[in-house]
């Protein structure tokens, strides 16, 4: 096969979570413009709805936007509904939806980390399990999951005082290498991409009160881009990743390599 060949993906059929705006809809774009039909999931359709036509009108695929909160277990099964009513199949899954908390580690709101681990790693696992069943039955099929560098490691609190947050960023990491295990005997392939710090609208307030902190960290001087993370996800979706599965891509600036 040759190279241009690996990385297209035309007539793919891919869902992504959380996929209306921030690293989602980075993402999305990646995937149209590698020629994917996407599936664009988000609790807010209205704004699913915005990128939808946006990535018609950049790229020329098919977009269908749909409602959905991860946590809802007849969410999670709606869409999958509805992606395979409307493309009859489903090739990649994004797992990108998420949630997070800020509170002291001392006295944190145990309703609130609940409704954190609820959509971060219940809800991931859930869709995924949905998913994966209906790529077992077309032979195969790529399932990608957004984690985090806090799944790797403790922050100080005045950087990221998210305990449930990290906590279930981690358990991902796991959770993609064991379901990675689980499931190559059906053709599927289970990786993550955890990104380093990119401005979004979930962490951008925080980073304005802690860039002094978290710059000299990044060997690269830099946050993550609006492209950044185009060129990982069309690779871990693609046939140029077929013989990878229950790897963490981290793409961070080299944060991780400076310790």
């Amino acid at each position: 096969m040759k190279l241009g060949e690996m990385f297209n993906l035309s007539n793919k059929v891919a869902v992504v979570t959380g996929g209306s705006v921030g690293l989602g809809a980075q993402m999305a774009a990646g995937l149209a413009e590698a020629g994917a039909n996407l599936v664009i999931a988000a609790r807010k359709v209205d704004r699913c709805l915005n990128t939808c036509s946006e990535l018609e009108k950049e790229y020329g695929v098919s977009t269908l936007p749909a409602a959905c909160d991860v946590s809802k277990a007849e969410d999670c099964e709606r869409l999958i509904n509805e992606a395979v009513g409307r493309f009859g199949r489903i090739d990649i899954l994004v797992n990108n939806a998420g949630a997070t908390w800020g509170a002291d580690s001392l006295d944190f709101p145990m309703d609130r980390w609940s409704r954190v681990i609820d959509i971060n790693l219940t809800g991931l696992y859930r869709l995924s399990m949905l998913v994966a069943r209906k790529m077992k039955e077309q032979g195969g099929g790529k399932i990608i999951n957004i984690t985090s560098l806090a799944g790797f490691m403790g922050t100080p609190p005045e950087i990221q005082n998210t305990v449930p947050y990290n906590a279930s960023k981690g358990a991902v990491i796991t959770l993609t290498k064991d379901l990675a295990v689980k499931w190559a005997r059906y053709g599927i392939n289970v990786n993550a991409i955890a990104p380093g710090y990119f401005p979004t609208d979930m962490s951008s307030g925080l980073l304005k009160k802690t860039i002094d902190l978290v710059m000299p960290r990044i060997p690269l001087n830099r946050l993550g881009s609006d492209h950044d993370l185009k060129g990982a996800v069309v690779f871990l979706s693609s046939a140029a990743s077929d013989y990878i599965t229950g790897q963490c891509l981290v793409v961070d600036g080299g944060m991780m390599a400076g310790g």
